[in-house]
């Protein structure tokens, strides 16, 4: 009996050996995130799923806080730490991931066929600024490269983000240089070469660029009455001071970066393009409906103002406004809702010098009107911080099936909370997650990936 007892307790030790052997092969290397975690985090708390079994990839831990009020769709996760993209569910259960040929550089988006948009860095990136790209790819779910698009050099790069539009095209953020004799000429305070925002059009079937917005065309001044962009800051909402970050102090100067937007969105609805733009802490909006030649200059288009802004909002004090009040410290993500919450947003602002960060969820106004010295900041229908909820880099927020906000902090993973603002599931991971995007089960990305 003792030796039959000896030999079934071999068995077994021979079938738990192998099965965690089964689990390094398959899953990522957690022993860089903790040396004597030897075994697959289980989630704590009750779910409302199986948990994971031992040899599935696990890309965390998981708590489920409240699980009846938790959804259970799938996540898009954009890590830009591991350079991976990838779909996981509540459990943190890998289903589907992406071979990526280039780094992140650094939205990988789910389109409704399967395949993802990704803005990625270049073999060699030209201007190394945070959030580098210099190249954009269609990806297909097999991994098959279907189109790409370089656009990197020392005079400009693509950089952060890009979106497809109804058309077809994609629009893209790039950075543009500008010399230090440019800067002066411009009424710059620092005369260092300068990286401003740009905005381009790409028609992937053509490789066309068939539409640009240039920040530079759109400046004023109140440092230098020599340069003709001179003029007081605070009687042109529609244009942009380009000494505010300088003024400030608060950027790397030796960059030039300026300006730093983070993310681009677009609204079919009114053919808007939403700029985040980080060291200012505002979204710019554009109007998408002028020509290129309209888009120089300050008329022309379906708002009259050509390339100027035509609504702004998040931080008055960069235009100098003395009425409203500046809620965004660094943002990112102005995530433009649709169908019946047309004319909402969700943005993440990272709260740097608070060491918190906010969600909002905000409430444009019908008519997108921008005034001098006067209150022109969006209502806040709904707002959530914690004291433990903070990342000074990347982030945002998404809206899921049954009410509930799915929150990416960057530097630790993931948070769900409903309404009444009860965190209900959490996420935590080894990675830097720029973003998290959520699928239902049944949505058309997720069928097409026949997960």
């Amino acid at each position: 009996m003792r030796k039959f007892n000896r030999f079934l307790w071999f068995i077994c030790l021979t079938l738990l050996l192998g099965m965690y052997s089964c689990s390094n092969d398959d899953g990522p290397d957690l022993s860089e995130v903790q040396e004597d975690q030897a075994e697959i985090p289980e989630p704590e708390g009750n779910s409302p799923d199986p948990q994971p079994e031992e040899g599935e990839d696990v890309l965390g831990t998981v708590e489920f806080l409240n699980p009846e009020r938790v959804d259970d769709h799938y996540i898009l996760v954009n890590d830009a730490g591991a350079n991976r993209a990838y779909i996981m569910d509540k459990q943190a259960r890998l289903l589907h991931e992406w071979k990526l040929t280039n780094k992140i550089g650094n939205d990988v988006f789910l389109l409704p066929d399967g395949r993802v948009l990704a803005s990625l860095e270049s073999d060699e990136p030209k201007i190394n600024i945070g959030g580098k790209g210099g190249q954009l790819q269609i990806i297909g779910p097999d991994n098959t490269v279907e189109w790409k698009f370089l656009y990197s050099s020392e005079l400009a790069e693509t950089h952060h983000d890009a979106e497809l539009l109804p058309n077809g095209n994609i629009i893209a953020m790039v950075w543009e240089k500008r010399t230090a004799q440019e800067a002066s000429d411009g009424g710059c305070m620092v005369s260092i070469d300068l990286y401003p925002e740009a905005i381009i059009e790409i028609d992937p079937n053509t490789d066309e660029i068939v539409w640009e917005w240039h920040s530079w065309e759109h400046l004023i001044q109140d440092y230098d009455d020599s340069k003709s962009n001179f003029g007081v800051v605070a009687d042109h909402p529609e244009l942009i001071d380009i000494n505010y970050v300088p003024k400030s102090g608060d950027w790397p100067e030796e960059d030039g970066d300026i300006m730093h937007a983070n993310a681009i969105s677009y609204d079919p609805v009114n053919d808007l393009i939403f700029l985040s733009v980080n060291f200012f802490s505002e979204v710019w909006v554009l109007d998408h409906s002028t020509t290129t030649e309209e888009a120089t200059g300050h008329s022309g288009g379906a708002y009259g103002k050509g390339g100027d802004l035509i609504y702004r909002f998040g931080n008055p004090e960069a235009y100098q406004n003395p009425a409203g009040t500046r809620r965004f410290y660094n943002n990112h993500f102005p995530n433009l809702l649709q169908g019946a919450d047309q004319g909402k947003l969700l943005i993440f602002s990272n709260g740097k010098g608070f060491n918190q960060s906010t969600v909002y969820e905000l409430q444009l106004p019908d008519m997108l009107e921008l005034n001098p010295y006067a209150d022109n900041e969006p209502e806040v229908l709904w707002s959530f911080t914690d004291e433990e909820l903070y990342s000074g880099k990347v982030s945002g927020a998404v809206p899921l099936e049954n009410g509930n906000i799915l929150i990416t902090e960057g530097d630790y993973g993931f948070w769900e909370v409903t309404r009444e603002k009860e965190v209900v599931w959490k996420f935590n991971g080894p990675g830097f997650f720029w973003r998290g995007y959520s699928f239902d089960r049944e949505a058309p990305e997720i069928q097409a990936l026949g997960l």
